[in-house]
């Protein structure tokens, strides 16, 4: 079982970066073994152009090692600030990159944050517009981290909304991984066929 984190924010020393940090931590407790972290902190994914078809020998070098721990992946967890209520554009840019066959029929956890009480908007765009071609499968359930600079630090939990919130993560981590291996069933199965059928209606 191999588990992808995406750290969805472009600051240097983000939320999001503590946070994926957070659930790596977590998945290893509940048995994970193999864990791929990429953060998009400082761009390191330039916008998508026509090279990305064409076998640019600069795009190859920068996004084939990516592709293939993705392609390994069994299910993947995206972590997304809100920024002005919208999804970062790099962690957009993010999915322009991802064919069908990185992330197709497998699942993903959403887990969002926010310095205040937001975190929703973000929940509705990924499960609006990331999937269509990606056909990675969200599960139902999502995590909203707000006030996230008094969440999640240290070993203990602050309070009882930070412990409810250490209960949910390990809750919704533990149903990913249930979905990873439901799903693999899925593609073992001969049905997929992102030859014929690449992109979505």
């Amino acid at each position: 079982m191999k588990i992808s984190i995406i750290a969805g924010s472009h600051r240097r020393q983000s939320e999001s970066a503590r946070v994926a940090r957070y659930l790596e931590k977590t998945l290893r407790q509940i048995g994970v073994e193999e864990i791929y972290v990429l953060s998009l902190a400082n761009n390191p994914l330039p916008l998508w152009d026509e090279g990305v078809w064409e076998n640019d020998p600069g795009w190859k070098s920068r996004w084939s090692p990516i592709a293939a721990e993705l392609k390994t992946s069994d299910g993947f967890v995206i972590v997304s600030p809100e920024w002005s209520g919208m999804v970062p554009a790099g962690l957009k840019n993010f999915f322009l990159l991802c064919g069908g066959e990185i992330l197709a029929h497998k699942p993903g956890l959403i887990v969002t944050v926010s310095a205040s009480l937001g975190g929703a908007y973000p929940v509705a765009e990924l499960r609006t517009s990331s999937y269509k071609n990606t056909r990675i499968c969200y599960i139902p359930d999502h995590v909203i981290i707000r006030n996230v600079g008094r969440m999640l630090q240290g070993d203990l939990p602050a309070d009882e909304h930070d412990a409810g919130l250490r209960q949910r993560i390990e809750y919704s981590l533990r149903l990913l991984v249930e979905y990873a291996k439901a799903l693999g069933a899925v593609r073992a199965s001969g049905v997929v066929d992102l030859k014929n059928f690449p992109y979505g209606m």
